[in-house]
């Protein structure tokens, strides 16, 4: 992204915000101020904070909120909310294990993936966007098996740590799987995508997941991906969604500049 694709902001108030894959975690401090710094500018001016899946990079378990940097981002959180912002949550590939804790520590509500919500005048259905990543076989197989509540409960009576080590092995072959894969299947699939349009009767749809911001127009339905977020890198990115009071629905960067298209 150039410097001409950017403008200034626009004025507050917002009526939401929309935010996925920071994947916080005490090895990204440049990240962790920014994300904070973006609670406290623009968190603030909003009325509804929507966080649609890895804000961390991984969750294992709400018995972990007393962990420091867990407990600091999740007073982040608290304070926002205790302001009278309301903040939503859709669980994303990593965090899938947030639950009632966490929600009664930040104040966030736990909404399904997909949900349908009424912003700005507009219908729209959010969701992570993992699952409609159907041409990735394997994953698809790793995301049902995850999210089996048996499956959860099992990996859940295990000591802490013992959950961290078999996350950290996880985390480590998921990036090898990665490197083998071709990067189109892990991408949306339009068959899937279109299945969401049709079954919600919405035509917008926000998510994350994928890592590819952009905005996609087809046949007058419009679906924006999140980006990812990494400001400890040569060059910074990350950025949010806003859908303003007039219904107008904004692209911005971590820089708090609107992109267009």
């Amino acid at each position: 992204m150039n410097n001409s694709e950017k403008q200034t902001t626009a004025q507050p108030k917002m009526v939401a915000l929309f935010v996925s894959d920071v994947h916080l975690n005490p090895g990204l401090p440049k990240t962790t101020t920014a994300f904070l710094q973006f609670l406290k500018t623009y968190g603030t001016q909003t009325e509804q904070l929507y966080l649609l899946g890895d804000l961390f990079e991984y969750w294992v378990g709400d018995d972990d909120l007393n962990d420091p940097y867990n407990h600091f981002i999740v007073e982040a959180l608290r304070e926002l909310s205790q302001l009278g912002v309301k903040l939503f949550w859709i669980a994303g590939n990593r965090d899938f294990l947030i639950g009632a804790q966490f929600a009664n520590a930040t104040g966030a509500r736990l909404i399904d993936d997909p949900s349908i919500i009424y912003a700005g005048g507009k219908k729209i259905v959010l969701c992570h966007g993992d699952a409609q990543c159907t041409d990735d076989i394997s994953y698809m197989q790793f995301r049902k098996q995850v999210r089996d509540k048996n499956w959860q409960s099992h990996f859940l009576a295990m000591p802490l740590a013992q959950r961290k080590t078999i996350v950290q092995g996880m985390r480590e072959s998921s990036k090898s799987e990665q490197i083998q894969k071709e990067t189109s299947i892990m991408d949306v699939n339009p068959d899937a995508i279109d299945a969401l349009f049709l079954s919600t009767k919405c035509d917008y749809i926000i998510h994350g997941h994928t890592h590819r911001p952009a905005r996609h127009i087809t046949q007058g339905k419009c679906r924006y991906v999140l980006p990812d977020w990494d400001c400890d890198g040569q060059q910074a990115r990350g950025g949010w969604i806003a859908i303003t009071s007039q219904g107008n629905i904004e692209r911005i960067d971590v820089d708090g500049k609107i992109i267009h298209p």
